[in-house]
């Protein structure tokens, strides 16, 4: 068992879903997040950008590994300071797009 934190866009809310659902039932602790403003619309301000931003990297601190979810390859900056983030304390990185996705 490990505990994975789920990172990328969150215009990806469906593949955030199926990756949550599959890793899941593979028997793992995984962390996401707590809502997808983009695909939800939902507006949030400098403040608490920042501070879902600091959240994230301390949801990084208490995982083995995270899990990008790039689709198409697409890595924001948000999300590309995390992987930095994750790589600077060890943590293993695995990418949707390199097939590590699904089997559902």
């Amino acid at each position: 068992m490990k505990i994975i934190t789920l990172c990328g866009s969150t215009k990806f809310k469906e593949q955030f879903e199926e990756v949550n659902a599959f890793l899941t039932l593979q028997g793992n602790i995984v962390i996401s997040l707590a809502f997808f403003e983009q695909s939800e619309g939902f507006e949030i301000n400098e403040k608490q950008a920042e501070l879902l931003g600091n959240l994230h990297f301390r949801k990084i601190d208490i995982s083995d590994e995270i899990f990008v979810i790039d689709v198409k390859g697409y890595i924001g900056s948000s999300t590309k300071r995390e992987i930095e983030y994750a790589k600077e304390k060890g943590k293993a990185i695995r990418y949707y797009s390199e097939g590590d996705s699904l089997l559902l």
